[in-house]
């Protein structure tokens, strides 16, 4: 037999190693291929495949720099490289970037803002001359020289240009100081500071996936980073780069569960050991009992890859279940023959009689516990219900393994004989009290329980997935962060209209819900008042033409004329300055004491601050000349990439929706999400896919513990065929359930797409010990908490809860609401089978005579009859 079980072991070892397979892919969790949500969101994908939810299967590189300048070309330069990837990368985006968004960036500011701009640049145009035709370090103490003079000459008021000048010397103090700096014109010209936004780039780029990897989207990941250090972005730039969206939040999260699960399991499977021998006393027991486990895990993992074909993000929690129940399953034999090898030292005698006395029980409770899990079959979450299939079949291998292998290598092993009963002699008296009062606790105790059942109103669904990962990650704070403003579209509802101007009537219809914040279409992209800005620009331009371009622009400086400029400008301020205090006058004498000292330094510190200002300069002349000749927007003009991204080549049109409020908050997205549905039942977006994968999955637990129930009422009406018998078995399964997710609500522990799974352990476990226990009454036992079973199902809960410990202690939160979960619901279990049943259940309708035998009490028995 137990060469046999090696052959197994073996053979179940290299055809799981040939063949496993994991997908990592979310999407294919949910088998509801024909829902409505789902054909909407695949017929949305079809017209738009670039524009797949913000960000799903999407990488989302964000970009932050200290000026608007160096935000521009740190994404123009990231962008151009990851293009030439094809290894890795499918295709690169710019969100509001590139070429079209740069030429005609002043046509899509406010009206009054065009005006303030083009009005600014002509007044200066005197300055500008100067800057164009001699963008250095040189040509700007010019400028500072000229200002200077317009003070002396009060051509202009020195506290009009505190701001300026303090800018100026903001950053000429940072490179003298050795730190990172750079000027920005923009900001200076549009007399505020830069926002958020404007600091701020995004890049997007739609990797290749490997759903066969554990991290299907790191190789992409890696090239991200590695271009971004070659291109130097942080020391050119200074611009800090983070990547966030599903594909890096998902490989974060298996990452981090990569590298934690090694030092996991060794110390989990340390612990069960140590386990097993408190409760099995002898090494010659611990190792039967584990050899049958792995006989039984690899020839589970060979049969499941055989049937599913590849595993799952769910269905590889088959593991932990059949570590569980197999573990019961050998400590509930092993437990009994322990028992039975104290009344009778013959080792194959007593291995007889516990097969004969524990045989059937474990029967019944494999073949309930494999109903259990076989019930989430014919639901739509395809995760679940793969999971149920492989559990359910463990089951049948966990029981035969059990019964098998495990008394042939304790045969081999050949264990000490048992000097002790096995059983917890200590708590007889708890026993005796509570089989005196049982009437009173069983009241008591289900008038709690439904006293507690308003509770239950209080346990939701958080179908939220980024609840699940830990804020503290790079991808997920970033994503965190974006969120918070509802104009990334990170939560954004797509609507897919037959045509542009059914698009526009949507839009409106949508724009006046109160739970929507905007609508966009196509024609957002088409500037208002277009005419009148053109005009400004043209204008502006008339006066700049002749001043951006110098026909003879001045040679390169040398070192020693930057020093004279340097000085001259130095010495100009400080005459302007006059020795005054306002604010203006000490902006330019703080300034002036800077030039000094720069002109002063070496060489190198003069060609940082070069960095720091003329280059940028010569990036936002280039930058005016471009903007100074913008192109009428309309449809036909929209560049292909944008307006693909807004009309299908049918002609079908997408509105995007944006919710109002704090988009974080479950509360309103499904409010945002309801609503929208509400009057376009076709939209499609993030906030409609989590509520209804949530709905489905909340179905799908609903459908299968009926089932379940039911299941496993017909099985224990078959074996047991006593009506009484089946409801003392299921009731203290029900109140488990009912207790453990009123302690849920009570505590408020949410339910998730994570800790959801609790639940047909809940039932595997649950049936399992309550199936003991009934089986042994029916048999005639009595003081329940003092027995053999009572030892055997405390520590096999024990083994069990080890592994939903270390899953607690998880920085990841959908992990460790899993352990919570897992562990709460354990405790109900087995505080339901070992006080509740017991006490519910009463004395056996069989008592044992003084000489062994037993006798059938016929006044109960007719009294149950």
């Amino acid at each position: 037999m137990l060469l046999a079980a090696l052959i197994v072991a073996a053979v179940s070892c290299v055809y799981a190693a040939r063949y496993f397979a994991i997908t990592t892919d979310l999407t294919e969790l949910i088998a509801a291929k024909d829902s409505g949500w789902v054909k909407n969101q695949l017929t949305y994908q079809a017209e738009f495949p670039a524009q797949a939810e913000f960000p799903a299967h999407q990488t989302l590189v964000v970009l932050d720099a200290p000026t608007p300048e160096l935000a521009d070309q740190a994404a123009d330069k990231l962008a151009q490289s990851l293009s030439g990837q094809s290894a890795v990368v499918q295709a690169v985006g710019q969100p509001g970037g590139g070429p079209f968004f740069e030429r005609n960036a002043l046509l899509f500011l406010h009206e009054q803002d065009v005006a303030a701009i083009t009005g600014g640049l002509g007044h200066a145009a005197p300055l500008l001359r100067v800057l164009a035709s001699d963008p250095s370090l040189r040509g700007i103490a010019s400028v500072l020289t000229l200002v200077a003079g317009g003070i002396q000459s009060k051509r202009m008021e020195l506290n009009d240009l505190a701001r300026p000048l303090t800018l100026g010397a903001d950053t000429l103090s940072r490179v003298l100081a050795g730190q990172p700096a750079s000027f920005s014109w923009r900001v200076l010209v549009q007399d505020r500071p830069a926002s958020t936004e404007e600091l701020r780039r995004f890049i997007t780029v739609d990797p290749k996936l490997d759903f066969s990897a554990l991290e299907p989207g790191r190789a992409a990941t890696d090239a991200i980073r590695q271009t971004a250090a070659d291109l130097k972005l942080a020391s050119d730039f200074d611009a800090t780069m983070r990547l966030s969206g599903q594909v890096p939040i998902n490989d974060e999260e298996f990452g981090s569960l990569r590298k934690s699960a090694p030092a996991t399991i060794a110390g989990t499977v340390i612990i069960v050991l140590i386990i097993l021998f408190l409760a099995l006393r002898s090494w010659r027991i611990v190792w039967p009992v584990t050899f049958a486990l792995v006989v039984g895990f690899c020839a589970t993992a060979a049969v499941g890859l055989l049937v599913v074909g590849k595993l799952n993000l769910i269905s590889i929690a088959f593991a932990v279940l059949f570590i569980g129940l197999g573990v019961d399953f050998g400590l509930q034999f092993s437990v009994r023959y322990r028992s039975e090898r104290h009344n009778n030292n013959d080792l194959q005698v007593a291995l007889r009689s516990a097969a004969k006395k524990a045989g059937m029980p474990l029967a019944l409770a494999a073949a309930a516990t494999a109903c259990a899990f076989f019930s989430f079959l014919p639901t739509d979450f395809r995760g679940l219900s793969e999971l149920g299939e492989i559990a359910g079949l463990g089951m049948l291998v966990a029981f035969f393994t059990t019964i098998t292998i495990l008394p042939a290598a304790l045969q081999l092993s050949k264990p000490p004989a048992e000097p002790r009963p096995m059983g917890f002699e200590r708590l007889a008296p708890i026993d005796r009290f509570t089989m005196a009062h049982r009437i009173p606790i069983l009241v008591v105790t289900l008038a709690i329980v439904l006293a507690a059942s308003p509770l239950l109103l209080r346990v939701h669904f958080d179908f939220n997935p980024l609840h699940l990962q830990n804020p503290n990650v790079e991808a997920v704070a970033t994503f965190l962060d974006l969120k918070s403003d509802p104009n990334t579209g990170a939560n954004a509802i797509n609507v897919l209209a037959p045509s542009l101007p059914e698009a526009k009537n949507i839009a409106a219809r949508l724009a006046a819900l109160p739970q929507v914040s905007q609508t966009r279409t196509i024609e957002t992209f088409i500037p208002d008042a277009q005419d009148r800005k053109l005009a400004e620009i043209a204008n502006a331009m008339a006066v700049l033409s002749p001043v951006l371009g110098p026909a003879q622009p001045r040679p390169a400086p040398t070192d020693a004329e930057i020093v004279e400029a340097l000085n001259s400008a130095a010495d100009a301020l400080l005459q302007a300055s006059g020795g005054e205090t306002n604010p203006g006058a000490t902006a330019a004498a703080r300034l002036a004491t800077l030039l000094k000292q720069l002109a002063a330094a070496d060489p190198w510190v003069r060609a940082k601050a070069s960095g720091a200002f003329a280059a940028p300069l010569r990036y936002d002349l280039d930058q005016i000349r471009l903007m100074l000749n913008p192109q009428r927007i309309t449809l036909p003009t929209l560049p292909a990439s944008v307006a693909r991204d807004w009309v299908a080549p049918d002609g079908k049109a997408r509105v995007q929706v944006l919710p109002k409020g704090d988009s974080n908050n479950d509360t309103v997205l499904r409010d945002f999400a309801s609503a929208v549905l509400a009057i376009e039942p076709a939209a499609t977006g993030t906030p409609v896919m989590f509520q209804e994968a949530a709905r489905i999955i909340v179905h799908a637990f609903i459908e299968a513990t009926a089932l379940a129930l039911v299941s496993i009422a017909i099985i224990l009406l078959i074996a047991l065929r006593r009506i009484g018998d089946v409801l003392l078995t299921l009731v203290p399964l029900i109140v488990a359930g009912l207790v453990t997710l009123e302690i849920c609500g009570l505590i408020g522990l949410q339910l998730n797409f994570a800790n959801i799974i609790a639940l047909p352990l809940l039932l595997g476990v649950g049936v399992a010990f309550k199936i003991y226990y009934i089986m042994a009454w029916r048999s005639g036992k009595t003081n329940f908490l003092e027995s053999t079973l009572t030892r055997a199902v405390i520590f096999s809960a024990m083994t069990t809860a080890t592994a939903f410990g270390s899953l607690w202690l998880s920085n990841e939160p959908g992990v460790s609401s899993m352990g919570k979960l897992l562990a709460l619901s354990l405790a109900c279990t087995l505080s339901a089978a070992v006080l509740f049943q017991p006490i519910l259940m009463g004395p056996p309708r069989v008592r044992v005579s003084p000489d062994g035998s037993k006798a059938r009490d016929r006044s109960r028995d007719l009294a149950h009859n």
